[in-house]
């Protein structure tokens, strides 16, 4: 079986470290931890788990951060992990499994699911593929200040295990764009950085500004398809914010030069029409995000875009249309999936009353 070093950059996480370690702490076999800082209890609460505690001066780069914990491994696979980072019991035992194949495989790279995103009943609608755990001969090494990455090589499998984002307290919503703005002010945003510059923006709603990044980084042509297309929705939803979605609609059409349609995209020009009451049209978009495979995407991804949304929406184009019979059917589509979603719910109630 493989070994691993999880290796975590923190700063002040008093609040959740020690959740993040107790569900790790069973499938690694060291624990290095890495503070850029705190002022609370952080480092006696890791202390509890491991005596590979280091201090590393804050330079306004996570990369550097990074590689620096990746430094101090020993094991032979390094992983990363961030504090608010969680491995729910159910994907435990697939971790220990994957842990077997990584040597018997040999696999440089493995690819886990990082879900970010839930829905009231804790279901992920938010999810993507992220590098997680390398081979430590390889030596591999972050880049980029911010939204760091690893531009990975050699034997790459994508495992089914999830690691579940569980933030409970809310980051400076202005850090990550001052971190922009100083490389911005000192030298030129690689591809990647335009990108998520551009997504920094549309999060502060700053919509114009993010739609020029966002143009910038699709015309220079050296980004991943993934992020090509996601920036072709993120235009839609900038246009959004401005109100003109027809532009916006233009926009995210370009998608589909990058990319074969995302489920995303399909839903968003479902509604684009559903809303316009051409609802023939929209049955088309909707009935088109049925029939993709979420298991195709390693970009950012919502479940939901892949079954229930479009289900929900068919149900409701359908009975516009005076298709009753169509219409209950995608309402049990529906309804499988989410039975206590308020939409089920009131179609569900609907529907009763069209029998009385």
């Amino acid at each position: 079986m493989a070994t691993i070093s999880l290796c975590m950059i923190v700063r002040d996480e008093e609040s959740v470290l020690a959740r993040c370690l107790e569900s790790v702490k069973a499938l690694v076999d060291e624990i290095i931890i890495v503070d850029t800082g705190s002022f609370d209890k952080t480092k006696e609460i890791a202390s509890k788990y491991t005596d590979k505690i280091y201090d590393f001066e804050w330079v306004d780069d996570f990369a550097a951060a990074r590689n620096f914990s990746f430094s101090k491994a020993s094991m032979e696979y390094q992983m990363w992990l961030d504090a608010d980072d969680i491995f729910d019991a159910s994907e435990q035992e697939k971790f220990l499994k994957m842990k077997k194949e990584l040597s018997e495989k040999n696999i440089d790279v493995a690819m886990l699911r990082y879900n970010i995103a839930f829905d009231e009943a804790g279901r992920p609608v938010f999810s993507y593929f992220r590098e997680r755990i390398f081979k430590r001969e390889k030596n591999y090494q972050w880049s980029g200040e911010i939204h760091e990455c690893i531009s990975s090589v050699g034997n790459i499998v994508n495992f089914e295990i999830f690691v579940r984002h569980a933030k409970i307290k809310e980051s400076d919503p202005m850090r990550n764009i001052k971190i922009f703005e100083k490389i911005k002010s000192s030298g030129e945003l690689s591809p990647r950085h335009k990108f998520y510059y551009a997504r920094e923006l549309m999060y502060l709603k700053r919509f114009s500004e993010a739609i020029e990044w966002f143009e910038k980084f699709l015309a220079e042509g050296k980004g991943w398809s993934e992020d090509n297309a996601q920036a072709c929705l993120d235009i839609y939803e900038c246009y959004c914010g401005l109100n003109d979605k027809i532009k916006g609609v233009k926009g995210m059409l370009q998608s589909f030069y990058y990319d074969i349609p995302h489920a995303e995209v399909c839903c968003k020009l479902g509604s684009f029409f559903q809303g316009n009451g051409d609802y023939k049209t929209a049955v088309h978009w909707f009935k088109a995000a049925t029939e993709l495979d979420i298991n195709e995407r390693k970009g950012f991804t919502d479940p939901d875009c892949y079954g229930f949304i479009p289900f929900i929406e068919l149900c409701v184009c359908y009975d516009r249309l005076g298709d009753r019979e169509k219409a209950f059917y995608y309402h049990k589509k529906a309804k499988k999936i989410k039975p206590k979603s308020s939409s089920v719910i009131f179609n569900e109630e609907y529907f009763k009353s069209l029998k009385t």
